[in-house]
């Protein structure tokens, strides 16, 4: 297993790129947009720079790491050689079916097909394809060359081969690969959504600002970043759009997203991504902001 393709050039993809290229594999990345590969690939050159600054790879591991991707704008071309595909596109239900229908029909018939969706079902992705024992997910961690865990969803006909295949490349790739099944969420989002979720209600409540909830879980649970401020850097549509997959898939009312979260959704705030959430980001520097009057708004209706 030597050709990967990654599908989707954002944050997601190209970290994943960044990885696979660096340890060796041959790498082709794959958006429609010839300008949104020319930004991943220069956000891969200034991380591969910044590891260069701080001597943790060499000038010639960075050039080695560049000369192993190459960039295309057709699926096609893309995806005709690789050996695993590892689809990062927009977390919609819609787009990742009609990848997997088309990837189907251009992969050579022993790839693997990956997702690295972080909610959505890889037994609902694997029905869109002929070989359902082929597809799993492989549900990096952002910053993807920072962070260590990949979620490996197995789906209803994910077989034992493919498992231990994307097993052992995980551990290839320094990551430690955890095996996990396919519900709603898998683990981290699970646990992790309703986290966020609550802090975000706590807000819209009144029981404290934004500051004060992040201090909290940061000085008073040992995280090392508050959950308003990481919904931020999630991106609050992303995390808007996990919450109903749970909502939807589990049925329980306590995986609904805050009323305060939709509206910010609504309007526009997504977090780091737009410049402004429950911070702002529009200086280059994290400052309090924000949410206050549509905070108001909602809890005026709402409790009122």
């Amino acid at each position: 297993m030597n050709n990967i393709t990654i599908i989707g050039s954002g944050t997601m993809g190209n970290g994943i790129a960044h990885v696979f290229a660096m340890n060796g594999f041959s790498v082709s990345l794959v958006d429609i947009s010839q300008t949104a590969l020319d930004k991943a690939l220069a956000t891969i050159t200034k991380n591969l720079d910044r590891m260069v600054a701080k001597a943790t790879i060499t000038d010639a591991d960075k050039t080695k790491t560049l000369s192993n991707i190459k960039t295309f704008t057709t699926l096609e071309e893309g995806a005709k050689n690789a050996d695993l595909v590892v689809e990062a596109a927009s977390e919609n239900v819609e787009i990742k079916l009609k990848l997997f229908k088309q990837l189907e029909e251009i992969c050579k018939p022993e790839a693997i097909l990956a997702s690295n969706t972080s909610s959505i079902s890889i037994t609902k992705i694997a029905a869109a394809t002929k070989r359902a024992d082929k597809v799993i997910g492989m549900h990096f961690m952002n910053p993807v060359p920072v962070m260590k865990l990949v979620e490996v969803i197995l789906g209803y006909s994910t077989s034992d081969a493919t498992t231990k295949m994307i097993m052992e490349l995980c551990s290839k790739l320094g990551k430690t690969p955890v095996e996990v099944n396919d519900y709603p969420g898998f683990v981290a989002n699970r646990i992790l959504m309703p986290m966020i979720n609550e802090a975000i209600i706590t807000l819209n409540e009144g029981i404290a600002g934004v500051q004060e909830i992040d201090t909290v879980m940061k000085l008073g649970m040992a995280h090392p970043m508050g959950p308003l401020q990481l919904a931020d850097f999630i991106g609050l549509d992303v995390c808007y759009s996990i919450l109903n997959v749970l909502y939807e898939g589990l049925g329980n009312p306590k995986y609904a997203p805050c009323p305060l979260l939709v509206n910010m959704v609504t309007a526009g705030n997504l977090g780091v991504k737009s410049g402004e959430g429950f911070y702002s980001y529009k200086a280059g520097v994290k400052e309090l902001v924000v949410a206050e009057r549509f905070r108001k708004a909602v809890s005026n209706y709402q409790f009122a």
